[in-house]
């Protein structure tokens, strides 16, 4: 019985090829006839062989239940249809999909490591109180509408990427409240866009370019960050800071406010520090480049890892 089912898919499936075939005949003798101009009259039939075998194909198709995007291949890269390349006005380069794949082998490790759970979808605004605690929030809206708020700035975030008007991100708040998260979900979707992102907490960002500085490492992190269409920075203010570490902090935000590879680049910064504790930490200068381009987001309500612990158990 199993093998009557394959052959009935092959003979379909051959009936479609066979269709295919007239069609890509009929089109190419036309074309010859008009090049050679030996018969006048082959692009008017080639327009009526053509109708006649669209229509039949459409036919077949639907006696299966099936549309031409059923056949048509499904790729995992759009952009360059998974060759690794793409034609652009300089030529051709390599896509930014293998760029991303790279990235992530040799600096994302697994802090982008699960994309498919990293995404809008998954962001349950429940998880935030809809009751404002003006005395403990110092804020007049609720955890949820906060939040609610926030998500449409990371919206607009996305959607003018490539407005260089548009300001970068800096995330504040406690531990726990979505930071990260957040942050996954934007860096899916620049991916999806064809953007490439680097994903690093400070303490390894800051210790790799050290590394790479003083010829301990063969990784030039430095170029990668001062090139990737979305650098995010998170946990900042958990390395142990010098003056060393300040001043390759201070470069990594002012090179790419700079645009020096004249293409649009952005930045998110996540960080548990208030304005103020970032301004007794940091250089004056990195918190005049934060605070005159990024737009700030405070996060504030219940540890939702806390809430999540309590509903499992």
């Amino acid at each position: 019985m199993q093998n009557l089912k394959n052959l009935k898919c092959i003979q379909k499936y051959l009936g479609l090829e066979k269709i295919d075939n007239d069609i890509n005949t009929v089109s190419i003798y036309a074309i010859k006839s008009v090049l050679t101009q030996k018969d006048p009259k082959a692009p008017q039939k080639l327009k009526t062989d053509l109708s006649n075998l669209k229509k039949q194909k459409v036919e077949l198709l639907q006696k299966y239940g099936k549309t031409e995007e059923d056949l048509a291949p499904h790729f995992e890269c759009p952009n360059c249809q998974d060759t690794g390349y793409i034609q652009t006005e300089d030529g051709v380069t390599l896509c930014p999909c293998i760029k991303q794949r790279l990235y992530n082998i040799q600096y994302n490790n697994s802090n982008i490591y699960d994309l498919e759970n990293q995404n809008f979808s998954k962001f349950n605004i429940n998880y935030y109180s809809d009751k404002p605690d003006t005395e403990r929030y110092k804020s007049k809206l609720s955890p949820k509408e906060n939040i609610e708020k926030i998500r449409k700035i990371c919206d607009k975030f996305i959607e003018n990427f490539d407005d260089p008007n548009e300001n970068n991100l800096l995330f504040c708040g406690n531990s726990g409240l979505g930071k990260t998260f957040l942050s996954s979900c934007i860096a899916n979707e620049m991916i999806k866009k064809g953007k490439t992102v680097l994903y690093q907490t400070a303490p390894v960002m800051l210790d790799n370019i050290i590394d790479y500085k003083f010829g301990k490492s063969n990784n030039n992190i430095v170029s990668t960050i001062n090139s990737v269409d979305l650098l995010i920075i998170d946990d900042l203010g958990t390395e142990t800071k010098n003056n060393l570490k300040i001043t390759e902090l201070f470069n990594i935000i002012n090179s790419r406010l700079l645009n020096q590879n004249n293409t649009i680049t952005k930045t998110i910064i996540s960080t548990n520090l208030s304005l103020q504790e970032l301004y007794n930490n940091y250089d004056e200068r990195i918190l005049s480049r934060i605070i005159g381009n990024y737009e700030a987001c405070y996060f504030f309500g219940d540890d939702i890892r806390i809430k999540k612990k309590m509903a499992i158990h």
